[in-house]
């Protein structure tokens, strides 16, 4: 039969405050616990009967060297009420916050404590993430104005660098004026290199994803970065065997590489040693939860490190941003990292930094690890093989550039019909009798896309091969900005030599059609 007497008001007042949430602690006088509830030793990570009727030095030894023991030492002495959060170090070394609310009692002080560690950490998990939310949409805008000028400078660097190639090819060697036209294409080139970096940082770049292995394309690199970083430096690989391979542009790789190796050089004004390794990695859920757009899964990491000057965390947040740069005027254009990060994002990868000053850094670029198997590649057309005589429907909007467009295919043997736009191509298509092998159309045009256009016209023309051009990619033509299998696309800015060498590999079927 239950014993149905009702519990004293001592064991009942004991039973409630063992029932608690809150933590409950009486510390005596001489700072030996009187009383400890169970959420207070759970808080405290010991038992109770460990605690009661000892001293808080002889539990947690360098407690009284705490702030939190000197409130509680001015609490016990003037009798004064304190409310605060209080971080502790246990034993272990791990790290709790805890909020305190002090009353003084005839007995000595009872201390009410909230264990707030969970909601502490949660509230700086949710600040770092709404921090890496706030970066990537910075990252975004700076990215999508980026994208915007190069697309429309390359239009003006195609007509800059085809002529430039057609005057060349019509001069002698020895001519007085040659060697200011190749000033003028060697500064076109320039200003290209800088489009392309552009394009990368804002992910709008082409990438010809093949299966690549990363420590055939480090080795094979190991001789130009010697004499990249100069005698002072060392450069030490670090390749590990049995590496999985990875998706991604080879030519984009290198300049990754490239990028991040001329940058640990400038970070080494005395010399130093640059470390370049690669491995094989597991990203999982946690490391993926702590950095935004990273997908949990198997990778290949390559990194270079170098033991130069390091960054503070302020330079550390801006690293990524183009034309960021903390070198002298003159001296760097602040887009090299910014390429890196845009890489590394359009490949699906991403991108990690460790720094401090004084000490060096180190640059962690992960990839996707896959295990599809590497396609031997088609040898590319010779320049004595780069004439034709088909026939190419030519569609692009900008007048300076189909102008020279046509002009650099007619030199070579093409028939050539130009228009520009979707409209006027579809006319031109109806009337003309012959055959038309080629369309070569912008991918970005008003009224109609070349896309668009190429849908209408397949079917009136199904043995026509395709080709786009384009400054950038949309994701109508290249699914997440990756030239699928089966399109053919030359990208700006375009000269005499990719524009012809591009064209007869599609109508040979050396490169990909939608056909």
């Amino acid at each position: 039969m239950a014993d149905n007497k009702p519990l004293s008001a001592e064991k009942l007042a004991l039973h409630v405050l063992d029932s608690l949430h809150e933590g409950c602690q009486v510390i005596g006088p001489d700072y030996t616990y009187l009383y400890v509830n169970e959420a207070a030793a759970t808080q405290g990570r010991k038992a109770k009967a460990v605690l009661v009727g000892r001293t808080m030095m002889e539990c947690y030894p360098g407690i009284e060297k705490t702030a939190m023991f000197a409130t509680l030492k001015r609490c016990m002495e003037d009798r004064v009420h304190e409310l605060f959060e209080n971080e502790f170090t246990f034993p272990d070394g791990t790290q709790g916050w805890f909020e305190l609310r002090l009353v003084p009692v005839p007995e000595g002080v009872c201390i009410l404590s909230l264990d707030t560690t969970y909601s502490r950490r949660s509230a700086a998990t949710l600040a770092r993430t709404e921090e890496q939310l706030r970066q990537a949409q910075k990252m975004e805008a700076i990215g999508r104005l980026a994208g915007g000028v190069a697309h429309d400078f390359n239009n003006l660097l195609s007509v800059v660098l085809s002529y430039a190639g057609l005057l060349l090819s019509d001069m002698k060697p020895g001519e007085p004026t040659r060697a200011d036209v190749e000033e003028i294409k060697l500064a076109g080139e320039r200003a290209s290199d800088l489009t392309r970096q552009l394009l990368a940082f804002s992910r709008q770049q082409t990438v010809e994803a093949k299966i690549i292995d990363l420590n055939e394309i480090i080795t094979g690199m190991k001789k130009m970065m010697a004499r990249l970083v100069g005698e002072d430096v060392e450069v030490r690989l670090a390749c590990a065997k049995d590496l999985g391979k990875v998706k991604a542009d080879p030519g984009q790789v290198e300049q990754v590489l490239m990028n991040l190796v001329v940058n640990a050089r400038d970070a080494m004004p005395e010399g130093g040693k640059v470390t370049i390794e690669s491995q094989n990695v597991e990203l999982d859920a946690d490391y993926a939860a702590l950095h935004l757009g990273v997908t949990p899964g198997p990778h290949v990491m390559l990194a270079v490190s170098d033991t130069g000057i390091g960054m503070d965390k302020t330079t550390q947040q801006r690293i990524f941003e183009p034309f960021f740069t903390t070198k002298e005027k003159g001296k760097g254009t602040g887009l090299g990292l910014a390429t890196v990060f845009g890489i590394a994002r359009q490949n699906n990868g991403s991108v990690w930094v460790y720094s401090e000053l004084g000490k060096g850094s180190t640059f962690k670029v992960y990839f996707p690890r896959t295990d599809a198997k590497q396609v031997k590649e088609a040898e590319r057309p010779t320049l004595s093989t780069v004439r034709g005589t088909e026939t190419v429907l030519l569609v692009e909007d900008e007048e300076q550039l189909r102008t020279v467009a046509t002009d650099i295919l007619k030199r070579h043997g093409y028939f050539v019909l130009s228009t520009q736009n979707g409209g006027e191509a579809l006319l031109l298509c109806e009337k003309h009798r012959g055959p038309i092998h080629l369309l070569l159309t912008d991918v970005v045009m008003p009224l109609m896309s070349g896309s668009e256009l190429a849908e209408r016209l397949m079917p009136m023309r199904p043995e026509m091969k395709l080709l786009y051009t384009s400054g950038y990619t949309e994701d109508a033509i290249v699914h997440h900005r990756v030239l699928n299998s089966g399109i053919s696309l030359l990208q700006k800015p375009i000269t005499p030599d990719s524009l012809l060498r591009k064209v007869r590999e599609t109508l040979d079927g050396t490169a990909g059609n939608l056909a």
